[in-house]
């Protein structure tokens, strides 16, 4: 009787195995193209400056873009969590790591809402949307609302934000929400 439980319990095992395995297989093979990757340089913003509007430097930059999206100028170090018809919901300065991303349209990633920060502090609202110079690139904020520099000869992709700012990426900002980097 014990030898054909344990044959019972391996076919179930090997069942299960390839059951997950074809799933894997099936959830790969539908992710979007270029999910964190920058799309095609000409159809994105790029290496020029976006055009400001000198009278209102917090007002959304022309050339980021249309439709809903998140938009983060990495010379300004602002970002706009804007809604279709180009109607901004929100705007608010960052403090950047030392690594930027290239210009570019990118997608959100992969999310996680409270881990530790490759500088070992304890952030949440994590919104990973792109990877520089074998950086991960996201948004966050430090759980004790702080915005340290990053430190000397350490290489840090986060972009951090106060937690009510981070929050409100986070609600907006989900997989596969567009992120426009500009100048």
């Amino acid at each position: 009787m014990a030898g054909s439980s344990a044959t019972v319990v391996a076919g179930l095992t090997a069942a299960a195995v390839a059951t997950v395995g074809f799933l894997a297989y099936q959830a790969s093979a539908h992710v979007p193209a270029g999910l964190g990757r920058p799309q095609a340089a000409a159809a994105s913003p790029t290496a020029t400056k976006a055009p400001r509007d000198k009278k209102h430097p917090a007002a959304l930059p022309g050339g980021s873009g249309t439709g809903e999206r998140v938009v983060y100028s990495v010379d300004d170090d602002r970002v706009w969590l804007v809604l279709a018809g180009d109607k901004v919901e929100r705007t608010f300065t960052v403090t950047p790591g030392n690594v930027d991303p290239l210009p570019g349209v990118y997608a959100v990633t992969s999310r996680s809402n409270a881990v530790i920060g490759t500088d070992g502090t304890p952030i949440e609202h994590v919104v990973r949307f792109a990877s520089a110079k074998g950086v991960t690139v996201g948004f966050s904020a430090a759980v004790d609302d702080s915005t340290p520099e990053p430190a000397l000869g350490r290489r840090t992709g986060g972009v951090r934000a106060s937690r009510e700012d981070a929050k409100a990426i986070w609600l907006f900002a989900t997989i596969g929400e567009r992120i426009v980097v500009i100048r």
